[in-house]
């Protein structure tokens, strides 16, 4: 996402006004009377807060051009609700809007549907852990967050659990000189199904070629469902080794097959 690009959705961003306090309190009282022309105004002159804004969603994948019109969005209705009696800033106002309408629009375009309950749920709990963290020094557990919200313990994991961003199996976890270790490596499988592929292919014949090391660790991972972690702690090696010796092992079955 390229935050800094000078144009945005056709717009110039190193061209754009900037309103002092004053000037926007004239523009509204203007934009109060029907005044659509200062209304305009008011909004080219906000659109440097959009952009300040969206720098908090750079990590999302999401391209910079569609949130910055989403930003507008709530802009424009920060524009419509807000009432300058009120002693407020139009920008502590009109920031949380603007947050607002592009995390629903994150909610509502994500591949993965969270029900607003859930999803509420987790934000209190959010809420919660960092009171509480303030008021105790330390990291709250999950049942001191619970019960705080009077709440089940389970409610709270898998609310949290459901707004965690999904990550691809293959996505490393360490890297040293040799191969990656991915998540992939770390997932148990205890469903034996190696059944439904030894019948296909000769695998017990290029078993033979391994030798004992290799052997163990192919039953063990392929076999038995462990995991690289659990295989290292049976052997007495390190992850990163059985990682490698698994890849050796399966080149050297692959040339058999």
């Amino acid at each position: 996402m390229y935050i800094n690009k000078v144009e945005i959705c056709g717009v110039n961003t190193s061209e754009l006004p900037v309103l002092t306090d004053k000037e926007m309190k004239k523009l509204f009282v203007r934009i109060d009377n029907g005044d659509e022309t200062a209304r305009e105004e008011f909004i080219q002159g906000n659109l440097r807060l959009v952009l300040s804004v969206i720098k908090r969603f750079n990590n999302r994948g999401e391209h910079v051009d569609d949130l910055f019109q989403v930003g507008c969005i709530g802009l424009i209705k920060a524009i419509d609700n807000f009432d300058l009696s009120h002693g407020v800033r139009f920008s502590t106002y009109a920031v949380p809007m603007i947050i607002g309408e592009i995390r629903r629009y994150l909610r509502d375009n994500n591949t993965i549907r969270v029900s607003r309950s859930l999803r509420d749920t987790a934000y209190k709990a959010l809420q919660v852990r960092d009171q509480l963290t303030k008021s105790k020094g330390r990291e709250p557990t999950v049942a001191e967050i619970a019960e705080n919200l009077n709440m089940k313990r389970e409610t709270i994991v898998f609310a949290l659990d459901a707004i965690q961003d999904p990550v691809s199996l293959f996505e490393p976890i360490y890297h040293d000189s040799g191969d990656a270790i991915f998540i992939m490596d770390q997932v148990s499988d205890n469903k034996n199904a190696s059944e439904m592929w030894v019948d296909e292919i000769a695998i017990n014949e290029a078993m033979l070629r391994l030798n004992e090391r290799e052997k163990h660790i192919i039953s063990l991972r392929f076999f038995a469902g462990r995991t690289q972690m659990e295989v290292a702690d049976e052997i007495g090696i390190s992850q990163a080794q059985v990682s490698r010796l698994e890849k050796t092992a399966l080149r050297q079955m692959r040339k058999h097959i």
